[in-house]
Formats: structure tokens, sequence, C-alpha cells
């Protein structure tokens, strides 16, 4: 918060933290989108994205063990 209130930069709250500017950055833009989200008349659906991640995750861990069981026979 104190990097968007203007009170500190991404250099000295990575310093500060011990963080990775990118880590920041990161957590700033996810601020962002959820901010213009929140402002919205019609706020997106903001569980779709996570559950297609979720889904795709799965299916991959799904034949990662397929494949391991398959070269332990």
């Amino acid at each position: 918060m104190e990097i968007f209130q203007g009170k500190t930069t991404v250099a000295e709250a990575s310093r500060a933290y011990d963080l990775t500017p990118s880590e920041i950055e990161g957590w700033m833009e996810d601020a962002r989108s959820g901010m213009e989200n929140a402002l919205r008349t019609k706020p997106l659906d903001l569980r779709e994205p996570y559950e297609k991640e979720i889904r795709k995750l799965q299916e991959a861990y799904g034949e990662a063990m397929l494949e391991l069981r398959a070269r332990k026979n």
C-alpha cells in the first residue's frame, strides 16, 4: 500500500521485506486488476480463470502420474 500511496518505491520495499521487485510488481498488478474489477458496473467473475487454471494443473498432474506408473511397470 505504501507504494501505491507514494510513500516508498518498489526497490525500497524489495530491500525492506526481502522480496524480489518482480514479486512486488506482480502483487501490484493483481491489486490494480482487482480494483479495476471492483469499480466496474458488472464485475467479472474472478473464479472462472482460477478454475480453468486448476483444471489445467489437475490434468497435468494426472498425465504425470500415468507416465510415472508406466515407467515403474
